[in-house]
């Protein structure tokens, strides 16, 4: 029995045996394996280390032939722009040229025109002094009869009331000899008649008394009612003459009044007179210097025509000078105009765009707060607030009201900077995956083409260090393969490992 297991107990030992080998070769095949891939690890990092500093290198040789580049592109550029200038300026010149020639044909027929004018002028200033002369030629000789009508007028008064006043004067002489000799007569007849019948009556009273006395005083009753009677007949006889005394009184007294009156009134015509004589005398003083003032106002105005004159034509020639100077300035003044015109239209055309393209936020938060700190925008305010010494800080405060416009600028700059690095990190991904999508495809497919290449899962893809505003680091890299490498760079003919083949390779 033992001799027959010995054969059946060898078979599994020596597949034991197998086993372990196997397996000891697949633990060597798998350190083999790891430190091929630590080996391939370390290679390919050195490898992009050497690729990234060729890479940055030839950035910089680019960047140094892009720069010769535009700076040959913009000095062509700004050629150009000379010779476009230069040409504008010369057109600008021509236009310039017959404007002026215009200007001066207008300046030639304008100063006909002034000619023309002033010499109407001259012939309206003259028409109008000969009238004038007329005028005052008639006003004097209207004067002069109105003078003579009145010296005339005033004679005859004077020799009328004259006249008058010598007919009056006898008239009233003759009137008072008459009443004075009137009541003289009256007064002596009175006067005689009184005395008569005084006599009588006291040649009769003392007849009567005599009597009365021879007769006894029984006939003194008698004597009484005579008496009475004598008086009452006295009284009757005289009551005509005393009644046609008290008129002839007061006749005379109202002559007297009269005579009075007419003194009155002759010493009112004398004093009329020679108030008369002196106005007439003040009147041909007045008119002396009435004249004498005429003419030396004609001479004034004559003075003032002329100084008119000249001051007219400075007048003229500075006004033809304003015109000229104020046809520049307003032609450069329109096209200064005309283009902040086209400008603010665009302006408005571009705000209405960009208000077209705002969104909801920027719509109710169109500013946004400031970055700096609380001590940053007082010290701020505080030198905004201090009154400046330079004339260009000067100027910058003139337009703080443009601080909010320029806030929102300076947002929208910095936001389409930030879509334009955006914009390049999102291409550099796009060509990325597409070289992924390329590789993968040509990973998958079996053509000879393939098969002859590398196998592009072995690469092993990098990440660009250089800075998302330059250039794609493939192009700097062909660009560095193109032209001259350091000796160390791995594009300069060193040998790269071959993970394929398992040998050095030139790339």
């Amino acid at each position: 029995m033992p001799g027959k297991r010995g054969p059946q107990g060898a078979a599994p030992i020596a597949a034991e045996d197998a086993i372990l080998l196997l397996q000891s070769q697949a633990l060597a095949e798998e350190e083999a394996a790891k430190k091929k891939g630590k080996m391939l690890t370390r290679f390919l990092k050195d490898k992009l280390a050497k690729e990234e500093h060729s890479s940055t290198l030839n950035l910089h040789k680019l960047n140094t032939q892009w720069r010769v580049v535009l700076r040959e592109a913009k000095a062509k550029e700004l050629h150009q722009d000379i010779e476009i200038l230069s040409q504008t300026f010369t057109r600008v010149m021509d236009c310039k040229d017959s404007v002026i020639e215009s200007l001066a044909k207008d300046l030639e027929e304008a100063e006909e025109q002034h000619a023309h004018a002033l010499r109407g002028h001259l012939h309206n200033i003259d028409c109008l002094l000969e009238l004038q002369r007329c005028r005052l030629m008639c006003l004097e000789e209207g004067y002069n009869a109105q003078l003579e009508a009145l010296k005339m007028e005033f004679e005859a008064e004077r020799r009328t009331i004259l006249e008058q006043h010598e007919q009056e004067n006898c008239h009233l002489r003759d009137v008072a000899l008459a009443v004075e000799q009137n009541h003289a007569e009256n007064t002596h007849e009175a006067m005689l008649n009184f005395q008569s019948a005084r006599d009588d009556i006291k040649n009769k009273s003392l007849q009567e008394k005599q009597y009365s006395r021879v007769q006894l005083g029984g006939r003194l009753e008698v004597l009484w009612e005579q008496f009475q009677k004598a008086m009452q007949s006295y009284a009757e006889a005289t009551k005509h003459q005393k009644i046609a005394f008290e008129a002839l009184k007061q006749k005379d007294e109202k002559n007297s009044r009269e005579i009075e009156m007419q003194a009155k009134k002759l010493q009112k015509l004398q004093d009329l007179v020679t108030a008369t004589k002196s106005r007439i005398v003040a009147h041909l003083r007045e008119s002396e210097e009435q004249n004498r003032r005429m003419r030396e106002e004609k001479e004034r105005v004559l003075g003032q025509l002329q100084e008119l004159r000249r001051e007219l034509s400075q007048a003229r020639a500075k006004a033809h000078g304003s015109l000229a100077r104020l046809t520049v300035q307003s032609g450069a003044a329109l096209k200064v105009l005309a283009r902040v015109v086209r400008k603010a239209e665009r302006i408005l055309r571009l705000a209405e765009m960009c208000r077209r393209l705002e969104t909801e936020e920027e719509k109710v938060l169109p500013f946004y707060s400031s970055s700096l700190a609380e001590g940053e925008q007082r010290d701020t305010r505080q030198i905004l607030e201090e009154t400046p010494a330079e004339p260009l800080a000067q100027a910058m405060r003139d337009y703080v009201g443009l601080e909010r416009f320029w806030q929102r600028f300076n947002k929208v700059k910095l936001e389409e900077k930030a879509l334009e690095r955006e914009q390049v990190v999102l291409s550099q991904k796009n060509q990325h995956l597409r070289e992924l999508l390329r590789q993968y495809l040509a990973g998958i497919s079996a053509s000879e083409e393939v098969l002859g290449e590398p196998n592009p899962f072995l690469t092993v893809e990098r990440k660009s260090c250089i800075p998302r505003d330059l250039p794609h680091p493939e192009e700097g890299c062909a660009q560095g393969h193109q032209g001259a490498a350091p000796p160390d760079s791995p594009s300069g003919g060193d040998p790269c490992w071959d993970p394929i083949h398992g040998s050095a390779s030139t790339n």
